[in-house]
């Protein structure tokens, strides 16, 4: 596949790889109730945050299925790191991948997720040729939902109470986005 080029740049964010130093943000995002209020993991502990950031490190490329790019969202000028941004490759035969983001609330409601969502998109449909790109989220989550719509994915499914996280039935929220539509809202 294709390569992308590291850090990436949009107008206000840096996506880049993450580093050792990125440790006491990841664990501020990681080990919030809040944050991970309605994602299948945590809130994390110091060691599961310590494996999740190597994880996150080693995810630089797509390959193969299964594969990640995870990257550190950063405020220009700041510096600080206010999110994890990632594209998983689903499926080589149909040419799909599956977006994934998360900000800290403190960076809530100012764009950031959209705008680092947006050059993600692009990577995923102009760099590794993808047909399709999905984003899930649970279906109380509002504000990611709001997020997906923003980057022009159409809700395509709804599944109530399909899953048990966290000791409670869960329901999820399906978005996508064809390569024929990103390129026509460009």
């Amino acid at each position: 596949m294709p390569s992308t080029s590291f850090p990436m740049e949009t107008v206000r964010l840096l996506l880049r790889p993450f580093e050792e130093d990125d440790f006491d943000a990841l664990f501020e995002l990681r080990s919030s109730p809040d944050v991970t209020r309605y994602i299948y993991w945590g809130p994390e502990s110091e060691p599961e945050v310590r494996d999740a950031l190597a994880k996150r490190i080693a995810s630089r490329a797509i390959e193969v299925e299964g594969d990640v790019i995870g990257l550190a969202v950063v405020r220009k000028g700041a510096g600080d790191m206010i999110g994890d941004i990632i594209l998983r490759f689903v499926s080589a035969e149909h040419r799909t991948a599956e977006l994934g983001f998360i900000v800290h609330p403190r960076h809530h409601g100012r764009g950031y997720a959209t705008e680092a969502g947006h050059r993600m998109l692009g990577v995923a449909f102009d760099d590794l040729q993808m047909h399709r790109v999905i984003g899930r989220t649970e279906a109380r989550n509002v504000a990611s939902a709001r997020v997906l719509e923003k980057l022009r994915m159409r809700r395509e499914a709804h599944f109530v109470e399909n899953e048990f996280v966290k000791g409670e039935w869960q329901s999820e929220l399906v978005f996508a986005i064809l390569d024929r539509e990103w390129r026509a809202d460009r």
